[in-house]
C-alpha cells in the first residue's frame, strides 16, 4: 500500500493551516462580530463559506464520493498549483508530463522550481508507458495525465493508466472534458488507488467557465493536505451561488451537452470534406485537432474574419494543426463557409 504521507513535503506535514473566522465558529448565529465585516446587509457583505459545504454536498451526491474527498479551487489551475506545492519539494523533486498536453502543467512546475520530465505521446497520442517508467525515480512525485487530452482530444487508454497506478507517486488525471465521453470517470477507482487525484471542472460541459470553479477528488488524506495550503476564501460567494443554482437546472445542462455532441458530428463531416484539411483527429472532447496544409495562413485568414481558433502549428506532435472548438450551428456554419472560400 502506498504511504501518502511519505510523498507529502515535510513542511506541509507539519503545517498548521490558517483558520478563518468562519472556521473557528461552525454554527449559526444571529449576530456576527468575528470577521471584521461591514455589518450592513447587501447580500455580499459577508465572507463566503470557506468550506463550500452546500456546493460540496451537491457535488458529493452527484459523484458518489464523501464531501471530505472534494477540494474546490479557483479553477482547476489553482488546484494543480496546490497539488504541486503539497507534494513537490522545490529544486529537488520532479514531475512527468506527456506532451502534447495541457501547457499549464509545465508552467506551474517551472513557477514552483520543480523539474519537468517529458514522455511524449506516441504517434497515436497514447501514453508510452515504457518511457514513463524509465523516467521515474525516487524524486518523482507526480505524473500528470489529461484524458480526454488537450489539445489532441482523445481519451487515454485505460490499461496504460492502470500500469502507472502502482507507482509510488501521485497520479493526477485531468478530466476536464470527461462529460463529453461515454467513459466512466476515474473517480470510481479512488477506493483502490490512494495515490490517485481526479480533476474536473464547471468550465466545459457545465458552461460556467466564468465562475472559475475546479474540483479535485481524492482520498480524504490527500484532500486534507491540499486544504492545508488552500486559501480560506478561494471560491467567492457569487461563484458558489451560481454553481449551486446550476444543480437546479441540470436538464438544461444535459440538453446543451447533447446539442454539442450532435453538432460535433456535423462539424466532423464538414471539416473532413474540405480540401484545405489534411486530417481531422478523432476526438472525445468538445473540440477537434485539425491538420491543415498551411495552418498558420488558415489561422490568420480566419482571425481576419473574426473567427478565432487555437494555433498549435508549432507544437511538437501537432505540427500544422489548429484546435477548433465546437460552436453553435451558426458559428460552425460560418467557420466552414470561410474555410471553403480560402482553399
Amino acid at each position: 500500500m502506498i504511504d501518502i504521507n511519505s510523498l507529502v513535503r515535510k513542511n506541509i506535514q507539519e503545517l498548521t493551516p490558517y483558520a478563518s473566522a468562519r472556521e473557528q465558529f461552525l454554527g449559526k448565529a444571529s449576530i456576527y462580530l468575528d470577521a471584521n465585516e461591514n455589518p450592513f446587509l447587501n447580500g455580499l457583505n459577508r465572507y463566503p463559506d470557506p468550506q463550500q459545504k452546500e456546493l460540496k454536498n451537491l457535488i458529493s451526491f452527484r459523484n458518489k464520493v464523501a464531501p471530505n474527498q472534494i477540494v474546490l479551487g479557483n479553477g482547476s489551475d489553482e488546484l494543480l498549483d496546490l497539488i504541486m506545492r503539497v507534494f513537490c519539494e522545490p529544486a529537488t523533486d520532479n514531475i512527468i508530463i506527456t506532451p502534447p498536453t495541457f501547457g499549464i502543467y509545465k508552467v506551474l512546475a517551472n513557477a514552483n522550481n520543480v523539474e519537468v520530465k517529458e514522455a511524449p505521446l506516441t504517434n497515436d497520442f497514447e501514453l508510452d508507458t515504457n518511457v514513463i517508467l524509465g523516467l521515474v525515480n525516487d524524486k518523482t512525485k507526480i505524473i500528470f495525465i489529461c484524458s480526454p487530452n488537450n489539445p489532441t482530444g482523445n481519451l487515454i487508454d485505460i490499461n496504460s493508466i492502470k500500469k502507472l497506478l502502482p507507482l509510488n507517486c501521485i497520479i493526477v488525471i485531468d478530466e476536464a472534458y470527461i462529460d463529453f465521453t461515454k467513459q466512466e470517470s476515474w473517480i470510481s477507482s479512488l477506493p483502490t488507488n490512494p495515490n490517485l487525484i481526479i480533476l474536473q471542472t464547471f468550465s466545459k460541459a457545465w458552461a460556467m467557465a466564468g465562475i472559475r470553479i475546479g474540483m479535485s477528488f481524492s482520498s480524504p488524506e490527500i484532500a486534507q493536505n491540499i486544504n492545508k495550503v488552500r486559501l480560506p476564501y478561494n471560491v467567492n460567494l457569487l461563484s458558489q451561488q451560481k454553481a449551486v443554482a446550476a444543480f437546479e437546472n441540470t436538464s438544461i445542462i444535459s440538453e446543451n451537452l447533447q446539442a454539442i455532441k450532435d453538432e460535433k458530428q456535423d462539424l466532423w463531416q464538414s471539416l473532413n470534406s474540405l480540401s484545405v484539411v489534411v486530417k481531422v483527429y478523432p476526438s472525445d472532447a468538445n473540440f477537434f485537432l485539425v491538420k491543415f496544409r498551411k495552418a498558420k495562413e488558415v489561422y490568420t485568414q480566419l482571425a481576419q474574419k473574426g473567427i478565432v481558433v487555437r494555433d498549435f502549428s508549432r507544437t511538437k506532435g501537432c505540427e500544422e494543426c489548429l484546435r477548433i472548438s465546437v460552436g453553435t450551428p451558426e458559428e460552425n456554419k460560418s467557420l466552414i463557409g470561410y474555410l471553403k472560400i480560402n482553399k
